[in-house]
């Protein structure tokens, strides 16, 4: 296999599903479609609950020592949140999204530009943003299989279908978004993710879990958290782990 193709497995996977889903939600009601809404969340959380446990992972804790994971996390998010809201991420999201509905011949009505927007937003950060998005494309470039990037595909293909038959064509419009995602981090591994020590790797998964959560309470309804825009936390956590630890 060649490096990048579990990024382009991915990417069709989630097309199929959503193509899937489209199909399968027509013939679904409104309440269904909820449910399975609120399933997917509940099933974020529980993701998220693992990538963030990371925090307490005991090769991190030797490398920054114990009580700097969660400061560093804390950190991460804290300036990754302020660079966003300055670069004004989770706008562009929503803006990339409406293009996108209009370029496809979308409807133009308010409800149908807000289900698709919804969609595209919160599929391509949950497909984006998961540890095996990180770690798969990382090891996927530096040519040692693309196995993790293939679980995630089948993985994304599932929630393509789950989340197509609530938003509809939105959740397809996402396919791009992890063609530029993984295929970036995929080109990243190639030229240095074998110098990214195991530690730095932790932070960033630990700081993605935290980030799906926010996933896991938009699509629950409970909160409209600002994902997007909390995103280059995942650039800032390894960068705040080489300081502590060459700090100590």
């Amino acid at each position: 296999m060649f490096r990048g193709f579990g990024t382009l497995v991915n990417v069709v996977a989630v097309l199929v599903g959503s193509g899937i889903g489209v199909l399968l939600g027509n013939r679904l009601a409104e309440r269904t479609r909820d449910v399975v809404t609120d399933a997917l969340g509940l099933v974020t959380l529980l993701a998220a609950a693992q990538a963030a446990s990371r925090v307490g992972d005991g090769r991190l804790s030797d490398a920054v020592g114990d009580s700097a994971p969660v400061l560093i996390v804390l950190g991460s998010m804290l300036i990754g949140g302020i660079c966003g809201s300055l670069l004004r991420i989770e706008t562009r999201l929503e803006d990339l999204g409406g293009a996108l509905q209009s370029r496809l011949g979308a409807a133009s009505g308010s409800e149908q530009r807000r289900r698709f927007t919804e969609g595209f937003v919160a599929a391509s950060l949950l497909f984006c943003v998961g540890p095996l998005t990180i770690l798969g494309s990382l090891s996927d470039g530096m040519g040692n299989g693309a196995d993790q990037l293939l679980l995630k595909a089948t993985l994304d293909g599932f929630a393509a279908i789950a989340f197509a038959s609530s938003f509809g064509w939105g959740v397809a419009a996402s396919a791009l978004v992890v063609l530029v995602v993984q295929g970036s981090l995929t080109v990243v591994g190639a030229v240095v993710g074998r110098l990214l020590p195991e530690a730095h790797l932790l932070a960033i998964t630990a700081t993605g879990g935290l980030l799906l959560i926010g996933v896991a309470l938009r699509l629950l309804k409970l909160k409209q958290v600002p994902v997007g825009d909390l995103l280059p936390a995942l650039a800032v956590a390894p960068v705040l782990t080489a300081v502590v630890i060459a700090l100590r």
